[in-house]
């Protein structure tokens, strides 16, 4: 699949261009010698100068530099202000460059048969050189100029300081030698080979007598002994060899070898890596040619004509399995990527890729061509290609989901060596592989503890790895891209030739085929030796049309092709997913030939637990969609022209949603078990069904499949080709990086009640089952006493923790942005002091007893990942095994204790995570006690010597250990004294304490307010355990914080009366309840004086803080004595509140309405002429009214009979009845017949009815909300309401009538059982 990853337009054509190994950057230069730094990730010039000329920026930089360090102007002219000429070179140079430099050219001479070192190319990595620093090094004719990207400070070497000689090309020097400097070599046009140093920036070396003309390139390699050699090409056309490693300090070196490579001069040399043998020189030259020589012997393996009558410019040594044929890219002036097969076949040159359809339209012109000048492969990552062209730079991507050919085999049980198996050049090979150390980095001995204090297991560097390809005798039958997977059982293999189509499946113990076919989509079942295969009819070849023809034979052939075309297309929509099992005697048999599916043309398959079918669905085809579909110009090996690469060509537009034409399938029963999804790039299923992970673009979905399934999360891994589960651990493998996700369900209600429910159907499937067989025997039931075991599960959200283990950069031996060093220091001394420094940052170590190294840092440094796609093997050995490219296997260790726990614990031995946990840093122990509190191990997490307090008392929590928490709690707020029988938090005795002791109180108060949640979850928590003495204790730290006036607040406040009151410590609670009505608290102070059932206290909470409708409510309600006085404070209260607004009027309608109505107060000052609002108790006569006497019987008219009261209905608002002189009203403080005293009501505020033409009177205060809370529930009445308005007469109890009456609110209760007050 080949999409366009990034394009930069450009005016000028770019000749030069240059990739960084771990940064997203590239650098360019054009035929006007600007170079520019671009980042392609986030479209961005970090970086842009003038080379050829002088540019002012600067040297107007430099100027003040010198003038802020006090230097007076310079007496010669600044090497800035040289100019630079014609820019022949740019490269990047720091740690990381230098690293893969060398990791490539050891790579390449391990594969060599004569190589010294037959084990994996490990080797101890070179010593950091540029401290963390980048720089960008542009070589041009007059001067080098080295700029570092970090400081922005650059220096420039003249041409004076190389002999005065052109500067051409350029290449750095890397030894691994301690204290190396590093060094840079500058081909020169007098055909000499000059070395500089970069610390002291002077001439060290010189390379003579070789070349007669200028030299054009500089590449280093190492030749399979492990000897450096340095390769010069020059424009006399010669090739020479030199040594690179000579200890000794000679300054003048001769070449080793010298070779006629091409007439007309060398253009450029590369370094060609090839599997299974010595690596070889790859040269272009002006003749048009393309050589391969022979690093053994050096001799020409092959020459070449790539394209006839144009010159190759560049050249790049590709490995990409994609295209597993192809090894060599070349480019020459026109708009393709050409690439050559490899020698072993017939070395033909074909076109890669067309550049011209990656550019957006509007950049090319109608008469302007696209010509590529310059080109470059990414050195680490080979799906990515750059071109620098006459519109711009083009970074095109290669399929960067391809991954080699090759497929684990599983390992027989305590074998140490295990294999796989892969194919190359129509052959099936074995690859054998185990750890050649003698130690198990899975047991961490500490017996190898080095110098430095750290175990030579637990090193960073790579694991030594020892491997072995073995031939199988039963070939291929094709040599293009191929698809390896492996069954369940691990005995049969498949393989699958997307491009022919076709597939085989193989048995593993005498590679015999078992079954093949045509096909190109293949999936195997997780949990059994199946299969489910969409075989395809071969599409019929198309007719060559040969030049010169008839037309009549051109229309035939071009008719002939369209049939062809239509009943291919036909026969790949009518196409059903097969399912097919193996038997125990090895062959296979036909399950379904149909699943229940849709009608769409099937375009992907998924195994795995389930099986994932994916559907062509019919969406609008993107231009960029369309763009990249029309540029597949390689129908075999290559990039298109076959629907394997169909999955993904309408996803490059980001704007319109993922289409859902997934759906997941049940091996069983063919059946869908789910709806559409979208369609995920691949699917990894956990090996006991537990997890599943989907992964898609930019992210990873992962869920949970028992007990039900379950969406767990996504964690953001863009660009993932593959992962492999391993119990609860998930590893990851991206074009640059390798991650290890740690995977927790949790525990969620829904699990439970899942669990539930299975219980029961199980329950009653028993039952079932043995009634069928015993009838109703089986019915009959035994009582007898059970004890209910009542289980506290605690509910845990799921965990996902992603750690990077390996990654291509090198991390810097000091922080970046550090000023250059000096140059008055020599260049050894520089660098060992260096060296010293840098070194002992990492290796301070703390050892604890038994001599085992403790590990400062929470996760290990990230390791080296090798270069290219990568296969993921799995966990074996204790160490993480991948296999790259060129078959070769690689081991990460998971020693690191950071790592190493982590892992126990997914594992579900959190006893040996504990254990480990001791060769790791305290500091760390909190950030793995919340891991495996994550992952269900609260109870071994509390055994972690470093947790803080705040998290022991979580775990302890998490595992009931409740006393614990407790002494947490008491350690945490600093409140151990606080809260006994003898300590007192009275005011004034804390008033009579000393200072000290004071601030030890004020302190504890403190602390208890802040972890006041803490310890109600804790006396919670005890009290559903029934650990009372835990409660206790925790209360009394409540209480006596409770006690200290503005500590706590209202909802805590409320939380502790109750408690109190639960546990019966009443002293305490009184105690609360006068502190609550110091502090203003005053619902609060009602609320625990109500839970002591004191009604005084009660009431005096609602006074006292002034509340004093709740206290009228009470008052009346409990018959107390204070009732009058607190209504009259009440409605001096209401009136001082009320205020009177005079309204608007803006209309004559509006002003004639109101004229209506009653007259409105216009001021103040007319208050005193309207009487005053009074809201009164049912009963309860006006304040300003005369008193009322109880007449004694007989003396007057007779009070009405209860019945007669019972007439008032409750609840309503209602005009009193019109008066007459000798009537009396109607109210409930009438006295019986018989002559007794009538008994004072209790209130209780509840839901009202009201009656047609009466008002509803609704209370809104929360005060009285809290009332109705407050009062008995068997008192509970209605509340009759009776509104006189104060135009209306009243008729008193003696008969007169009293003209302007105040307004009344009359409520009308129930008797009450306290007697009277008169």
């Amino acid at each position: 699949m080949l999409r366009l990853r990034a394009f930069r337009p450009s005016g000028d054509k770019i000749v030069k261009i240059v990739l960084h190994p771990t940064h997203p950057w590239l650098v360019t230069a054009d035929d006007s010698d600007h170079v520019s730094v671009w980042n392609w990730e986030h479209r961005q010039v970090i970086y842009e100068l003038k080379a050829g000329g002088v540019d002012e920026r600067r040297l107007v930089g430099v100027k003040l530099e010198k003038l802020a360090e006090g230097e007076s102007e310079p007496r010669g002219k600044p090497t800035e202000a040289i100019r630079g000429g014609s820019v022949k070179q740019v490269s990047f140079y720091d740690d990381d460059v230098r690293f893969w430099q060398h990791w490539r050219n050891r790579s390449a001479a391990s594969e060599g048969p004569t190589a010294i070192n037959q084990n994996s190319p490990v080797f101890n990595s070179p010593t950091p050189s540029t401290r963390g620093r980048h720089f960008l090094v542009i070589c041009c004719e007059n001067k080098a100029i080295f700029l570092d990207l970090v400081t922005m400070r650059g220096r420039d070497v003249p041409k004076q300081d190389l002999d005065n000689k052109s500067l051409l090309c350029m290449e750095f020097l890397s030894r691994s030698a301690a204290g190396d400097a590093p060094l840079v070599a500058f081909g020169a046009s007098d055909g000499v080979i000059r070395v500089l140093s970069m610390i002291t920036w002077k001439l060290v070396r010189r390379y003579t007598g070789g070349h007669k003309g200028s030299i054009t390139c500089l590449m280093t390699f190492m030749s399979s002994s492990g000897e450096v050699l340095l390769v010069s090409g020059a424009s006399d056309g010669l090739l020479i060899i030199w040594s690179a490693d000579h200890i000794h300090d000679s300054r003048e070196l001769v070449p080793k070898l010298s070779l006629k490579a091409h007439d007309g001069g060398v253009g450029a040399v590369e370094l060609s890596r090839v599997m299974g043998s010595a690596p070889q020189l790859i040269t272009i030259g002006a003749d048009k040619t393309l050589a391969i020589w022979d690093t053994i012997s050096f001799k020409e393996l092959r020459r070449i004509k790539p394209v006839p009558k144009l010159a190759c410019h560049s050249v790049a040594c590709w490995c990409h399995p994609r295209a597993p044929n192809l090894d060599i890219l070349t480019c020459v002036k026109d708009s393709h990527i050409w690439a050559i097969e490899h020698p072993t076949y017939s070395a033909l040159t074909r076109p890669l890729c067309e550049l011209s359809s990656l550019v957006p339209p509007q950049v090319l012109a109608t008469t302007k061509k696209l010509r590529v000048y310059c080109m470059v492969a990414h050195p680490l990552q080979p799906h990515l290609v750059a071109t620098g062209t006459n519109v711009g730079v083009i970074l095109c991507e290669l399929d960067a989901r391809s991954l080699p050919a090759v497929a684990p085999l599983p390992s027989p049980p305590g074998s140490r060596e295990h294999s796989a198996v892969y194919i190359v050049e129509r052959e099936l090979k074995l690859l054998n592989f185990q750890l050649s150390n003698t130690a198990n980095p899975s047991l961490g001995s500490t017996g190898f503890i080095s110098e430095t204090g750290r175990s030579r297991v637990e090193s960073t560097e790579a694991l030594v790895v020892r491997q072995a390809r073995k031939h199988i005798s039963t070939p291929a039958p094709h040599d293009s891209y191929s698809i390896l997977s492996v069954s369940n059982s691990g005995k049969y293999v498949s393989i699958v030739w997307p491009d022919i189509p076709s597939f085989s499946v193989y048995k593993a113990s005498d590679w015999s085929i078992v079954d093949s076919g045509t096909g190109r989509l293949f999936a195997w079942d997780s949990c059994r030796d199946r299969y489910a295969l969409v075989e395809t009819s071969l599409a019929p070849r198309m007719p060559v049309i040969l030049k010169g023809g008839s037309s009549k034979k051109v229309k035939e052939a071009q008719a002939a092709a369209a049939a062809a075309a239509a009943a291919a297309a036909s026969a790949a929509s009518s196409a059903t997913v097969q399912v097919r099992i193996i038997l125990d005697d090895g062959s296979s048999h036909v399950l379904t030939r149909s699943i229940d599916g849709r009608n769409e043309p099937v375009i992907g398959l998924h195994g795995g637990a389930l099986l994932g079918v994916a559907y062509r669905t019919s969406r609008r085809i993107t231009p960029l969609a369309a763009t990249a579909i029309s540029t597949q110009s390689m129908p075999l090996s290559g990039f298109g022209g076959s629907s394997f690469v169909t999955t993904d060509d309408l996803r490059q537009s980001g704007a319109e949603a993922a289409p859902q034409n997934f759906q997941l399938y049940s091996w069983e029963t063919f059946q869908s078990v789910s709806g559409l999804l979208s369609q995920p790039e691949w699917t990894a299923w956990d090996q006991t069904v537990e997890y599943c992970a989907f992964a898609y673009q930019h992210y990873i979905v992962i869920s949970s499949l028992r007990p039900q399934y379950r969406y767990l999360g996504d964690v953001a891994i863009p660009a993932a080709t593959g992962a492999v589960w391993h119990r609860r651990q998930l590893f990851v493998v991206t074009p640059t990086t390798i991650e290890c996700v740690f995977v927790d369900a949790g525990i969620a209600p829904i699990d439970l009640e899942t669990k539930r429910r299975k219980e029961e159907m199980k329950a009653k499937d028993i039952q079932s089952r043995a009634f069928s067989e015993h009838g109703d025997l089986a019915l009959i039931t035994v009582e007898s006493s059970q004890v209910a075991t009542n289980e506290r599960v605690t509910l845990r959200p799921p965990m996902l923790q992603v750690v990077r283990l390996a990654s291509f950069q090198h991390a810097p031996s000091i922080p970046p942005f550090i000023a250059l060093p000096k140059q008055s220091k020599i260049d050894g001394e520089d660098a060992v002091n260096q060296q010293e420094t840098d070194g002992r940052k990492p290796n301070e170590v703390a050892v604890a007893g038994g001599g085992v190294s403790v590990e400062v840092t929470r996760f290990p440094h990230e390791q080296k990942r090798p270069i290219g796609p990568l296969v993921i093997v799995g966990v074996r050995d204790g160490v993480l095994w991948i296999i790259d490219r060129y078959m070769c296997a690689h081991a990460l260790a998971l020693s690191h204790p950071g790592i190493r726990c982590r892992s126990l614990a997914a594992y579900g031995d959190a006893v040996s995570a504990v254990k480990w946990a001791s060769r790791l840093g305290r500091e760390h122990h909190d950030d793995l006690a919340q891991f495996m509190l994550g992952m269900g191990y609260a109870t071994e997490a509390l055994h972690l010597p470093g947790i803080s307090k705040r998290l022991e008392f979580d775990l302890a929590m998490q595992s009931n250990d409740l006393k614990r928490a407790l002494q947490c709690l008491l350690t945490m707020s600093n409140s151990r004294d606080i809260g006994q029988e003898n300590a007192s938090t009275d005011i004034t005795e804390i008033l009579n304490l000393t200072a000290a002791k004071q601030e030890n109180l004020v302190d504890a108060v403190q602390g208890i307010v802040k972890f006041a949640k803490e310890f109600m979850d804790l006396i919670d928590a005890a009290d559903a355990t029934g650990q009372s003495d835990v409660a206790r204790e925790a209360l009394k730290r409540l209480a006596a914080a409770g006690s200290v006036k503005g500590a706590l607040h209202g909802q805590v406040l409320r939380g502790v009366a109750l408690r109190l009151a639960n546990h019966g410590e009443l002293t305490r609670l009184s105690g609360l309840v006068n502190n609550l009505i110091t502090a203003g608290h005053g619902r609060e102070a009602a609320f625990a004086a109500a839970v002591l059932g004191d009604n005084s206290l009660m009431e005096k909470a609602w006074q006292d803080t002034g509340m004093l409708a709740e206290s009228v409510l009470h008052a009346h309600a409990h018959g107390r004595p204070s009732l009058r006085n607190l209504v009259q404070a009440w409605n001096d209260m209401l009136q001082k509140e009320i205020e009177h607004k005079r309204p608007v009027k803006t209309d004559a309608a509006a002003a004639f309405l109101a004229s209506l109505e009653d007259p409105k107060l216009m001021s103040l000052g007319e208050a005193p002429k309207k009487p005053p609002i009074e809201i009164l108790p049912p009963g309860m006569p006006s304040l300003s009214a005369p008193s009322l006497t109880i007449k004694k019987p007989g003396s007057g008219p007779s009070a009405p009979t209860l019945n007669q009261s019972q007439l008032v209905k409750p609840l309503m608002l209602e005009a009193v009845p019109s008066a007459t002189p000798d009537a009396e009203p109607a109210s409930s403080s009438a006295a019986p017949k018989d002559g007794t005293e009538v008994p004072t009501q209790h209130m209780q505020v509840g839901p009202t009815e009201t009656a047609e033409g009466s008002h509803t009177l609704k209370q809104t205060d929360d005060a009285s909300e809290t009332a109705k809370d407050l009062t008995d529930a068997s008192l509970r009445t209605d509340i009759p309401l009776v509104r006189k308005e104060g135009g209306e007469t009243e008729t008193t109890e003696a008969g007169t009538d009293t003209p302007q009456g105040p307004i009344e609110a009359q409520i009308l209760l129930p008797s009450s059982k306290e007697p009277a007050t008169p």
